[in-house]
This record gives C-alpha cells, sequence and structure tokens, in this order.
C-alpha cells in the first residue's frame, strides 16, 4: 500500500471512530474537533492529509512547526494550526504569529508574554490553559485547586480570553477521572472547550466531553526516531 492511501485509510478511520464515539455518548460529532499531530512528521507526510480534508493540526515545537507551515499553508491557507506542546517565552513573538490555537498556557510568565506580543502583532489567538491534573512534576501545567486563580489573573491583570482547558492524564492512570475533573473545572469557570484524548484514550475523552481530540500516531503512524548523535 503507498503512504499515501495509509495516510488516509488512518484519518477515515479515526473519523469513523469520533463519529460512533459522538453518537454513544449523545453528542453530534460537529462539535468535535479532531486535531492531527503532525509533530516530527515532514511536509510530504502532512500534504496527503491536508488532500485528504483534514484542515487542523497540532505542533508541539514552534521552531519545527516554523520550519514546515508557512510552505504548506501557501497552498492551503484554510489550515488552522494548534500549538499543543510546551512553550517557552523566548518563543511566545514566533507562537503568536505563526498559531491560530495555543493550549499551553500554564504560568503567569507565559500569560503576560502572550499578551505583550498579541498586543504588538494584532492577533488574536484563542488560548487554553494546560493543566497537570496528576500533579506530575515533571509535566507542565496548573494544578487543579489552583485554576480558578490562574484563570482570573489571566482574565483580570493580562486581559487574556481564555476559551478552555487542557490535559494531558498520567500515562498508567484511568484517564476517565482526569477528564470528569478537568470537565468539573471547566463548567466551574464558564468554560466550553476542552482539549483532551489523544490516540489511546479519545473515546472516552468524549464522553466526557471533549471539544478537541489531539490523534497523530493513529493518523500518521509511528513516529520517526530521533536522530542519533555522534
Amino acid at each position: 500500500m503507498k503512504k499515501h492511501e495509509s495516510l488516509h485509510e488512518g484519518l477515515d478511520a479515526i473519523r469513523s471512530r469520533l463519529e460512533i464515539a459522538a453518537r454513544d455518548a449523545g453528542r453530534e460529532p460537529a462539535e468535535i474537533t479532531l486535531i492531527a499531530v503532525s509533530k516530527t512528521f515532514g511536509a510530504s507526510d502532512i500534504q496527503p492529509v491536508i488532500d485528504a480534508g483534514q484542515q487542523t493540526f497540532g505542533e508541539n515545537r514552534v521552531q519545527e512547526a516554523q520550519s514546515k507551515w508557512p510552505g504548506l499553508r501557501e497552498r492551503t491557507p484554510d489550515i488552522e494550526l494548534h500549538l499543543i506542546g510546551p512553550l517557552q517565552s523566548n518563543k511566545a513573538k514566533d507562537a503568536v504569529a505563526l498559531f491560530d490555537v495555543i493550549h499551553t498556557i500554564d504560568r503567569p510568565k507565559i500569560a503576560r508574554v502572550i499578551a505583550q506580543e498579541m498586543a504588538v502583532q494584532k492577533r488574536t489567538p484563542r488560548l487554553f490553559i494546560q493543566v497537570n491534573t496528576g500533579d506530575e512534576p515533571q509535566k507542565a501545567g496548573v494544578s487543579l485547586p489552583e485554576v480558578q486563580a490562574f484563570y482570573e489573573r489571566c482574565r483580570d491583570e493580562f486581559d487574556l480570553s481564555i476559551q478552555g482547558l487542557m490535559c494531558i492524564p498520567p500515562f498508567d492512570e484511568n484517564p476517565e477521572s482526569h477528564f470528569s475533573r478537568l470537565a468539573e473545572t471547566a463548567a466551574r469557570l464558564g468554560l466550553s472547550n476542552l482539549s483532551m484524548g489523544m490516540s489511546a484514550d479519545f473515546e472516552t475523552a468524549i464522553r466526557c466531553g471533549a471539544t478537541h481530540i489531539r490523534v497523530g500516531s493513529a493518523i500518521f503512524g509511528a513516529r520517526p526516531a530521533p536522530a542519533s548523535t555522534p
């Protein structure tokens, strides 16, 4: 099977699973945005997925996204690009310029520089707060008890319009409790968008109210191994 056919089949399979999961949850599939996570894949892998009708993509690193998306967007200007990986403050300028949605607002310094760059560039990417639902020390995100205070600070001090919450549950725990807690927190804050669920657990996330799911390997296949250093 040619690679582009495999990519088309992977995308079709995920779309079908999304639709079934939404119907089973009593929801409309159109309520849920599928983000095809294209990190580590080059333009030649991404273009067939675009050709199959996918227009929403996610990247983890600003610099990597800069190397491939300007060219791809020249051919398909309606692409919506989401930053779903950790953001360093020195990359905020580039992130605001390139991305339509940023899922990883997780500390006051980032909120401040994003607000400054949005004012300078007159761009308004949609923003999500990343929540560390498992309180994992190695993982970015605001702890659940601190979400409300951070949300209010983003709104009142930095004048940021936060659209929703995002989480990545611990890989060795049942994700459902994490998704449910995130949904409860978002509802308490009056936020309607929930970025949660990946290749292995997005059906559970949809059942818990996800509005954005982030699916990579189930569409693109195994990620390329990082280049070894001599």
